[in-house]
């Protein structure tokens, strides 16, 4: 399953850098979305890293998921695609 990278995580006055929004297009509601909860994510580098995160919890109404890298992901990362396994 794929995803794509919304934005970071962030409040009004805050970013966090290691947490991303990611919107996957088959889910639509949170009731979806809470069964993707635990699952891995990947992100692939343009020079062939793989950076593994999980998901931890739904974001909004609209079925977008909060994932959590173990270390943040550069800002050319927002509208890529990931992949769900």
């Amino acid at each position: 399953m794929e995803g794509i990278i919304v934005n970071f995580r962030q409040g009004k006055q805050t970013q966090t850098n290691n947490q991303m929004v990611v919107k996957v297009e088959s889910v639509k509601n949170k009731e979806e979305a809470k069964s993707l909860i635990n699952k891995k994510v990947t992100w692939k580098t343009s020079s062939g890293k793989d950076l593994v995160g999980k998901i931890t919890n739904i974001h909004g109404n609209s079925g977008a998921l909060r994932v959590h890298f173990e270390k943040g992901l550069p800002g050319q990362s927002v509208g890529t695609k990931v992949i769900i396994e």
